[in-house]
């Protein structure tokens, strides 16, 4: 028997092997349950409105009423036909308030998808009694003659079934579609899946099949196609600016670049979100993997089909063993809320995970939920945050407070005043209850394992929804539970443990070096071994209130602080990382970032003539023009539309704008990406389509750079990150122009970077 607080946190209805679930607004619903054979429920619900005034509804026939306690939206409202109920609600508030009310929004209404307002209804969740292998995963990945589904088509099909085998579809292009179909059909997947899914291969198989004008029959029920849903991330759709992603009746689609990005928020150590890159990083690709620069594959198909076989069976493979590694934080979060699996797979947080939650508890508590109201024009106060010292120290430890603010909001009972029931509260406890527990798991592991890797994946994804509670309170007039007074009482708590933390830890006789909600870093005496240092975390952690847990959370050989939360660190493996923009920004041109990232190898290890060596040997390569273009162009994402940007041109010119028209491109979208560099000249200049990603065609593209400019923004863009590590005399001299060097040069041999310790105050 489950406590009200487990009810709200997984539902109530321990139905089984639930996989997928379909519903519309007539009230049907099919459930596919793993049983572990396959079956298919249909069922009937009543669909359902929550508003706050119900006048003109009484009279309606077949509406059902019932009344929640409390004020805000306290009428349920339900119906056999959910089109009728949407319809004359509509209808009844037009008429009270005297104007046209097209859509359930402008009422402030609760009014979910149809297989939310079934999950909700039922108690039930996805996947009770089911380990995440359980699932029939199929995944697929295409091979085209190009990028655009118009012009280019598709000449592979690279498939790996449910069971790990690979097999290639290949020949005509309908042929290639009537026949995934097929096999769709045959292996019948609950999950089918890709890198990438709903940004490239669902539009892409999409569009060729309706010029070919062929029906996509990939879901579990007859004649259903696929279907479209609005989406932050996603296809942009030809008529508007709108993104989709796409569904499918009877199967989840999901795509494991949502998974990627979910991991690298919290964990923050992935070099790139690509497939290839991703593989890399996680010991996935084999070391004699197939690699085709993407322009060529169609070319080398043509020549030589078999390589491309090779690559296309790898790319459907890796993409297939990074779902399953970090698939199991969307598969958890299923567990729990009430949604479809595939769109928690891209929810945010806050309105996506939380906010059915909270709806589902206060119904199945029989209370109003608070209507949205606009905040009182207090100010949100801002994070603590200390910079005690910049430059390099060495032997350093990181201290973590675990999900800090959630953890204060537990401590002192701290949630919205709204909030009648202390959902937010229970739900707080309950996720750190979980992700304490992946995160134990995952250190239990084997370092590189799956299980180490998914459980680490379960426990980032259940610290992103933690630390969203406190957002969500914080978000004034956007969430129905706000209360920035609330958030502001936390932050306060947040300050004045920090302070504690950052006071006991030095009286125990480390170098306070950065404080925030992330936690403390801080270096030790060199007499310290690293029981030395767990003993301090220790000993600290005694100090903080029960709820609020310290935790020793890494050590490293050194670590060069720039600016709050900007640091590099080194670790005792030579591992290097980067934090914050400074050192890790997409819009960074990769000749800069890999001269940072050796660079600072070398500062870290205290080698200060290493730096200077680096530094030579980037302007002398810059200076032959040995480096590829591709090396010295920055990734940008557009935020204007031309006509935005054609409209504010005579006051500003913007170099990425500049280079897209200066190539001839004058329609773009908002929200692209182009990659442009500066030419010889002072011209803005375009990386052709393509580039970017293939290593061949970049490096034999003509190297027109303004190598004086790219000069010029190595030393003071890049070699400027490590100024802090460097008296001033030092830092001239590492840095000096070659061509201008003086005999009163200080010697580089036996140099070391500084450690500046700031005034405090």
């Amino acid at each position: 028997m489950r406590t009200r607080e487990q009810e709200w946190l997984w539902g109530w209805d321990d139905t089984p092997g639930i996989v997928s679930v379909w519903a519309d607004l007539s009230g049907r619903a099919w459930v596919w349950r793993r049983t572990p054979e396959l079956v298919c429920e249909q069922v009937r619900f009543r669909p359902w409105v929550v508003l706050s005034s119900i006048e003109g509804l009484r009279e309606v026939p077949g509406l059902g009423f019932r009344e929640l306690d409390g004020d805000g939206l306290r009428h349920l409202v339900s119906a056999d036909d959910g089109v009728m109920l949407q319809r004359v609600v509509l209808q009844a508030a037009s008429r009270r308030l005297g104007r046209s009310v097209g859509n359930l929004r402008e009422l402030d209404a609760i009014f979910l998808p149809p297989e939310e307002q079934y999950l909700v209804a039922s108690g039930r969740t996805y996947f009770r009694g089911l380990a995440f292998d359980d699932l029939r995963r199929l995944s697929f990945d295409l091979e085209t003659t190009g990028l655009d589904p118009e012009r280019d088509r598709i000449f592979l099909i690279a498939l790996r079934a449910p069971d790990g085998t690979v097999e290639l579809i290949e020949g005509d292009e309908p042929d290639i579609l009537r026949r995934f179909c097929e096999r769709v059909l045959a292996l019948d997947p609950d999950v089918i899946e890709n890198h990438n899914l709903h940004g490239f291969d669902m539009p892409f198989v999409v569009r060729r099949a309706e010029l070919a004008k062929l029906t996509l029959q990939l879901g579990r029920l007859d004649q259903s196609g696929v279907k479209q849903r609005a989406a932050q991330r996603g296809a942009r759709t030809d008529e508007s600016l709108r993104r989709v992603r796409y569904s499918l009746i009877g199967r989840e689609l999901l795509d494991s670049m949502d998974a990627v990005r979910r991991y690298d928020f919290a964990a923050r150590d992935l070099p790139g979100h690509g497939l290839k890159v991703v593989a890399r990083h996680f010991g996935l690709a084999i070391e004699d993997r197939e690699l085709v620069p993407g322009a060529q594959i169609w070319p080398t198909y043509q020549r030589d089909p078999e390589r491309v076989r090779r690559y296309a069976r790898e790319d459907v493979r890796e993409a297939s063993e990074l779902g399953r590694l970090l698939g199991g934080a969307s598969f958890a979060l299923a567990g729990m809320a009430p949604r479809r699996y595939e769109r928690l797979a891209d929810a945010g947080p806050a309105t996506g995970v939380i906010d059915p939650l909270l709806v589902r508890a206060y119904l199945r508590s029989g209370h109003a939920l608070p209507v949205h109201r606009a905040g009182d024009g207090t100010q949100h106060s801002g994070a603590a945050l200390y910079l005690f010292a910049t430059g390099v120290a060495e032997r350093v430890v990181k201290a973590d407070v675990a999900s800090l603010y959630p953890s204060l909001m537990r401590q002192y009972q701290i949630g919205p005043a709204r909030d009648r029931l202390g959902v937010l509260l229970a739900l707080v406890d309950g996720l750190v209850t979980q992700r304490l527990a992946a995160k134990a798991a995952g250190r239990a592991a084997v370092p590189g394992s799956n299980e180490r890797y998914t459980n680490e994946a379960v426990a980032a994804a259940m610290k992103i929804l933690v630390n969203s509670a406190y957002g969500y309170l914080g978000a004034s007039g956007l969430t129905r539970f706000s209360d920035v007074h609330a958030a502001n009482e936390v932050t306060r708590h947040g300050r004045e443990l920090l302070a504690l933390l950052c006071r006991e830890l030095a009286a125990r006789g480390v170098t306070l070096l950065e404080a925030d909600t992330d936690g403390v870093y801080f270096a030790v005496p060199a007499w310290f071994t690293e029981a030395d240092e767990r003993r301090v975390v220790d000993e600290v952690g005694a100090l903080l209130p029960a709820k609020v847990k310290l935790e020793f959370d890494g050590r490293y050989a050194a670590m060069l602080s720039h600016e709050p939360k900007n640091y590099a660190l080194l670790g005792y493996d030579g591992k290097l990382s980067l934090r914050g923009v400074a050192f890790h920004s997409s819009r960074s041109e990769p000749y800069g970032v890999r001269f940072l990232k050796e660079a600072l190898a070398r500062l870290l290890r205290g080698d200060v003539a290493g730096v200077r060596e680096v530094y030579l040997r980037t302007v002398d390569a810059l200076t032959r023009r040995e480096l590829p273009t591709r090396d010295l162009s920055s990734r940008v994402r557009l935020t204007k539309s031309p006509e935005e940007y054609l409209a504010t041109r005579a006051e500003r010119r913007e170099h990425a704008y500049e280079a897209l028209l200066g190539a001839g491109v004058d329609d773009w979208s908002a929200g692209e990406r182009a990659h442009a560099y500066r030419g010889v000249g002072k011209r803005a200049a375009l990386l052709p389509d393509g580039a970017w990603d293939d290593e061949a065609r970049s490096q034999a593209l003509p190297r027109d750079y303004d190598v004086d400019y790219y000069l010029r923004l190595l030393r003071d863009t890049f070699a400027s990150r490590l100024e802090r590590a460097l008296t001033p005399a030092l830092y001239d001299a590492v840095f000096a122009d070659p061509a201008q060097l003086t005999l009163f040069a200080p010697s580089l041999a036996g140099a070391r970077p500084i450690l500046t310790v700031l005034p405090t105050g």
